[in-house]
């Protein structure tokens, strides 16, 4: 039975996330129905990280096993016929054949994401629902040099949203670089896996950094807490964005 690696993007602001959820469609399911449609099989993907409602991907990963050895390019081409009729705000934007051992989630080794804040008095038009609108100027490079106390393994309670379901709450961070790139500011964060709501939590936190509330003193310190309730507004989902996936060189060569 063939494996496919498929590389996906989405607008998340149309969909209630990554899973099948009963109170609206998903991202998972608008694929699945897609790949019933072409193939006629009820297949499970598997991605390589859950997004919430209003979360964006560039490069989510996710993959697929069919019972047919069909061609890479009509499967990713045959998927996108079937979501573009069906409105859908998503495309396959690479099929590949993979090895047996590939796994989208447990082969990942880091997890790449970016959060997008529009910093200018006046409100997104090309950007709406994609970036989050901060009207307030922000220091980018305090919000940089704050970042730096979050890298390595730490505890982030704070960083945790309660109905988070992950075992422990340590997490090892690899990056959190903040850039200003005329009005946007991105943040950029890496590291094997995630809790729920940690980026964008962090990206709130950051926010009060940028804007003069917060010093690196009081970012640290929340940090320490190991407390929910000392971390900052949490950032909305539309400035959050998946970006990519690293996976070990062995797993990335086609079968």
């Amino acid at each position: 039975m063939p494996r496919y690696r498929l590389v996906i993007e989405y607008d998340g602001g149309a969909y209630v996330g990554w899973q099948w959820q009963d109170n609206g469609r998903s991202v998972q399911q608008a694929i699945e129905e897609a790949i019933v449609k072409f193939a006629g099989e009820h297949p499970r993907v598997q991605c390589s990280g859950r997004t919430d409602a209003g979360v964006h991907a560039v490069g989510q990963v996710a993959h697929v096993d069919l019972t047919r050895d069909w061609r890479t390019d009509t499967v990713r081409d045959a998927i996108n016929a079937h979501l573009k009729l069906g409105g859908d705000r998503i495309a396959v934007v690479s099929a590949h054949l993979a090895p047996p051992a590939f796994d989208a989630r447990h082969s990942a080794l880091k997890r790449h994401y970016i959060y997008r804040i529009l910093n200018r008095r006046s409100p997104a038009a090309l950007d709406f629902g994609r970036a989050w609108h901060v009207p307030r100027p922000l220091d980018a490079a305090a919000m940089h040099a704050a970042a730096q106390t979050l890298l390595g393994n730490h505890d982030f309670s704070t960083f945790r949203a309660s109905e988070c379901q992950a075992a422990s709450p340590i997490r090892t961070l690899d990056r959190l670089d903040v850039e200003r790139i005329g009005d946007e500011i991105r943040i950029h964060a890496a590291a094997r896996s995630f809790l729920h709501h940690q980026v964008r939590s962090m990206a709130g936190s950051l926010e009060q950094v940028g804007c003069g509330r917060w010093q690196t003193s009081d970012l640290r310190a929340a940090l320490e807490a190991r407390d929910r309730r000392r971390c900052g507004p949490m950032a909305p989902a539309q400035g959050l964005y998946f970006v990519s996936v690293d996976y070990p060189a062995e797993l990335m060569l086609e079968k």
